[in-house]
């Protein structure tokens, strides 16, 4: 239903409108309690079976929404509805700030794919805290940046600001350094700087009562030296885990005509690349350390790739867009019918 009616008339409008628009029907629809209950007995999967325990946190499923689609924590309550085992929101910022001018998202409908250049739009961390204070038994994902006018040598900074202010209200942490669209944020992940924000918010971990778990979402663009050093890096800071893999930069083999928009490529073009990254990660570092995959996930089998290629969990953005709600209902079947 969805792919047939729904999704042909979402697409007729910009995406960006669109969203907004979606996310307005959804909270809708969700306050009337028959919608609510009709969403979860739709799209719900309840099994035992599917159940993992990944860094100390026990998700009722692997399947997860990725950061970006609610950026504001304005709609993990409803959104969970749809069958996700876990929420993740953000990334959010220091302080609220309005992203890259608009027009910013762009559908790549021949290709299955999204470009964005959001540039980290969102209302600034305090008020998603408050927001959050409202949750009712969502699993959360906390994705933390940098504000666009801070410098990198005072990045550290925001990432302290938002991790304080989120860690009672987050069940994990996500540093986001490898964002194709707020300048000069990916030469954090170098192996200098990403070991000093890492260590340092690990030591501002370590000083609570009660540690939570701290990932690191990487970009699939990363050389396999680079990756080498991700695995370094996570093995000598003792962070969780990583998210693998961000946006692209690479738009090459893209057939839809606004192909050459600047931003964050998503979708089906990135479902090899971010698996060949999870596969290498797990590989090399010999499993030492949980990998979320995400990354052009448009079907059930792409899920059972990455989590064959060496994924604990799974997330979803632009296959949700794309396949509809369904999609989840659909990996998690799947990963019953394989266990």
């Amino acid at each position: 239903m969805y792919k047939i009616f729904i999704r042909p008339l979402l697409f007729c409008f910009d995406p960006e409108k669109v969203h907004y628009f979606t996310f307005s029907l959804i909270r809708f629809l969700n306050k009337i309690p028959v919608f609510s209950s009709l969403f979860q007995s739709l799209y719900e999967v309840k099994d035992a079976r599917l159940e993992r325990e990944v860094f100390g946190i026990k998700f009722k499923n692997p399947v997860g929404l990725a950061a970006g689609f609610d950026k504001d924590a304005k709609l993990y309550q409803e959104l969970s509805n749809f069958g996700f085992g876990f929420i993740e929101i953000g990334t959010l910022t220091p302080v609220g700030q309005e992203g890259n001018p608009k027009k910013r998202l762009f559908r790549l409908k021949e290709d299955n794919a999204i470009i964005n250049r959001m540039g980290f739009n969102n209302g600034g961390v305090k008020e998603a805290v408050e927001r959050l204070k409202k949750n009712k038994g969502v699993l959360i994902g906390g994705n933390i940046g940098k504000n666009k006018i801070t410098p990198n040598e005072e990045a550290v900074k925001d990432y302290e600001i938002c991790f304080e202010a989120l860690f009672p209200y987050v069940d994990y942490f996500v540093v986001n350094v490898s964002s194709p669209n707020t300048p000069n944020l990916r030469e954090l992940q170098d192996k200098k700087p990403l070991t000093y924000l890492l260590q340092t918010l690990q030591n501002q971990n370590n000083a609570k009562p009660k540690q939570k778990p701290i990932l690191l979402k990487i970009a699939p663009d990363l050389t396999d030296e680079q990756l080498l050093d991700i695995i370094d890096i996570v093995n000598e800071t003792k962070i969780a885990g990583v998210i693998a893999t961000n946006t692209t930069i690479s738009h090459e083999g893209l057939q839809s005509e606004n192909k050459s928009e600047m931003g964050g490529l998503s979708g089906k073009p990135l479902t090899k690349r971010s698996t060949e990254v999870i596969r290498f990660l797990s590989e090399k570092s010999n499993k030492s350390f949980p990998i979320i995959g995400v990354g052009g996930i448009h079907t059930a089998e792409d899920a059972i790739e990455k989590l064959n290629a060496g994924a604990s969990l799974v997330q979803l953005y632009t296959g949700f867009i794309y396949e509809g709600p369904a999609l989840v209902k659909a990996i998690n079947k799947k990963i019953l019918e394989n266990s």
